[in-house]
């Protein structure tokens, strides 16, 4: 098994791990509804799915 020769130092190894952090994704705001949801994609409100803007597929309600 390989080791390492010199240790890392906590300085060096939190330096490498600076890009881990979670970030929050971005939201757009739909110009028809209002509602928030993910930039690029569809999304249901009210049994309709629209994109931007625009309504796609309303769903059917079965009796």
């Amino acid at each position: 098994m390989a080791h390492p020769k010199r240790k890392i130092s906590k300085t060096r190894r939190d330096k490498r791990r600076t890009h881990y952090k979670l970030e929050a994704p971005g939201m757009a705001k739909c110009q028809t509804t209002g509602e928030m949801h993910l930039p690029h994609r569809a999304f249901w409100l009210d049994g309709k799915l629209y994109y931007k803007g625009q309504v796609i597929i309303e769903k059917e309600v079965r009796a």
